[in-house]
């Protein structure tokens, strides 16, 4: 699987942001949907936000601390998809 340069970089960029600035999510973390929603079979995670089936499902009922968890995930995927 090879996700789009430009969603990668989005990605990464907001995942930071997302670790470095918990205080200001502290209502609501965002989502990393970037409505592309493709599974890649190969390593079972989205085309577009690298989150698997698991993490997409539990998404809309998921507390911060989990979100913050998947963020966190996505970012240590980043770097098994960077050049």
């Amino acid at each position: 699987m090879s996700p789009d340069p430009k969603a990668m970089k989005f990605l990464a960029a907001s995942a930071r942001h997302i670790r470095a600035s918990a205080q200001s999510h502290a209502q609501t973390v965002p989502s990393p949907c970037m409505s592309v929603c493709q599974m890649d079979a190969s390593t079972g995670l989205c085309q577009g936000c690298l989150r698997t089936l698991d993490e997409i499902g539990r998404w809309g009922n998921a507390d911060d601390v989990f979100k913050r968890v998947v963020w966190t995930r996505i970012e240590a995927r980043l770097t098994e998809f960077a050049p």
